[in-house]
């Protein structure tokens, strides 16, 4: 055990976060989320029995946001047609305001194959049985 670290990180994804390096992304996955099949050139990490706020919410207490872009955080747009709500976004922006003073500013859309091409670039993608749909988030790591 180490002080100072969230509980729920557990050794495999400590020691992905330590390798990551500036503009490195991170991908946390909802349960819908292809995370194997995007991830064939990433780590995958699986935290099954996890939501996504509260992996998120833990790594954003080791993890810096990348302070050179201007969207450092990106979320999955909802597909045109689509009519499903997003009330988990706005968890999202509440727990990284906490992290970072830029809060909502710092958080993107990209539609969601621009999404998924990109999530196959991602460093790692951390599975998570994350039920509510469109909760997918992805994190670009800045420097300390």
């Amino acid at each position: 055990m180490l002080k100072g670290i969230p509980k729920i990180l557990s050794p495999e994804l400590l020691k992905v976060l330590c390798e990551m390096g500036h503009s490195d992304r991170l991908v946390i996955a909802d349960g819908n989320f292809p995370a194997e099949s995007m991830g064939k050139d990433a780590i995958v990490i699986r935290c099954d029995g996890h939501n996504v706020p509260e992996i998120l919410e833990a790594i954003l207490q080791v993890f810096p946001l990348d302070t050179y872009v201007e969207k450092p955080v990106s979320l999955m747009e909802v597909m045109p047609g689509d009519t499903v709500e997003t009330p988990i976004w706005d968890v999202y922006k509440e727990i990284i305001h906490k992290y970072d003073d830029r809060g909502a500013e710092a958080v993107g859309n990209i539609e969601r194959f621009a999404f998924y091409e990109e999530a196959k670039k991602a460093y790692a993608i951390i599975a998570t049985s994350e039920s509510a749909l469109y909760a997918n988030i992805m994190l670009q790591k800045g420097v300390i």
